[in-house]
């Protein structure tokens, strides 16, 4: 188990210019062994003592923002903190919630699927502008009133379990859920909605694939999801959840590659309907297509491996 110095260096080093996190590691440890053996010596019992220097010191996140001379300041030094970890919270969930809602209301209910995207995405970004404006309007009416916080006192319980260069964050997980279940929706949308405008109702992938590919790219997508939530509640990626990312990598692009290579993918009544796709632009569309998986898939398999190995140091 990392020792709770360690987990304070770690802490505090995330946050400050990598070019000096090597001083600062080396003058803070010092530091700390120097309060500790001052309070040993006084009669306090090592453990006791580490965890009261440490206490002392305070939140890792302020004495960050000193090493590196950083001004916590846009709502006031006492309120940045509070006011940043909520609005972080809010922006990663919140508006994701809203812009699907409304889109899928859109799309269903109001029978509006061309603009069922673009209003979930309008109604995203104005919950994230009015999300921004009355939270730190809020903070800043609290600040200049003087107002307590009453939040609790910082200890070293709420350091993390250990320090990891590989931790994955809420943001990060939302957002990909957020495109994963985008995605999940677009495949029946386009079944079943008109995506050329003149009232038919024509998919743009081959409805023959719903017996067979189609249902298969669902349950991929599915279980990429179900991976994301594992991530997050292991708070960084092992080298299991990595293997299990890179065989969903393979179980999508694979048949999609072929499927695209192949003219398999796309509906031939959707194609007939564009003269550019019919003349050659069919073929350009599924190499680049190509190109595009092949090089997502295997970012995202070397991010997640590259994530992994830091993890473990």
């Amino acid at each position: 188990m990392t020792s709770l110095t360690d987990r304070y260096l770690a802490a505090t080093l995330r946050s400050v210019p990598a070019g000096r996190r090597e001083e600062i590691a080396t003058e803070l440890r010092a530091s700390i062994a120097d309060m500790i053996d001052d309070r040993t010596a006084a009669g306090d019992e090592a453990p006791a003592a580490e965890r009261d220097v440490l206490n002392e010191l305070g939140d890792p996140a302020q004495l960050a923002a000193r090493y590196a001379d950083r001004r916590l300041q846009l709502i006031g030094p006492t309120y940045y903190l509070a006011w940043q970890r909520l609005l972080i919270v809010l922006l990663s969930i919140v508006p994701a919630i809203a812009g699907v809602t409304v889109g899928v209301v859109q799309a269903t209910v109001n029978d509006n699927p061309a603009g069922a995207i673009g209003q979930g995405v309008v109604t995203a970004l104005n919950v994230a502008l009015h999300i921004t404006f009355w939270v730190t309007a809020v903070f800043a009416v609290l600040e200049r009133l003087g107002t307590p916080l009453h939040l609790p006192a910082w200890n070293v319980d709420q350091l993390p379990d250990e320090p990891s260069q590989g931790d994955t964050t809420l943001i990060d997980v939302c957002a990909s859920i957020v495109f994963l279940v985008l995605f999940i929706a677009f495949l029946p949308w386009q079944h079943f909605q008109s995506v050329i405008g003149d009232g038919d109702r024509l998919p743009i992938l081959d409805p023959a694939l719903w017996t067979s590919w189609l249902p298969f790219f669902l349950a991929v997508l599915v279980a990429s999801t179900g991976l994301e939530i594992a991530k997050y509640r292991a708070r960084r990626w092992t080298w299991p959840l990595v293997g299990v990312n890179a065989l969903l990598n393979l179980a999508f692009a694979v048949p999609a590659i072929w499927l695209l290579l192949d003219d398999r993918l796309l509906n031939p009544e959707f194609v007939a309907r564009f003269a550019w796709l019919r003349d050659g632009g069919l073929d350009t569309v599924a190499r680049i297509s190509v190109v595009a998986i092949v090089v997502i898939s295997v970012w995202d398999v070397i991010d997640s491996v590259v994530k992994a190995r830091r993890a473990q140091r």
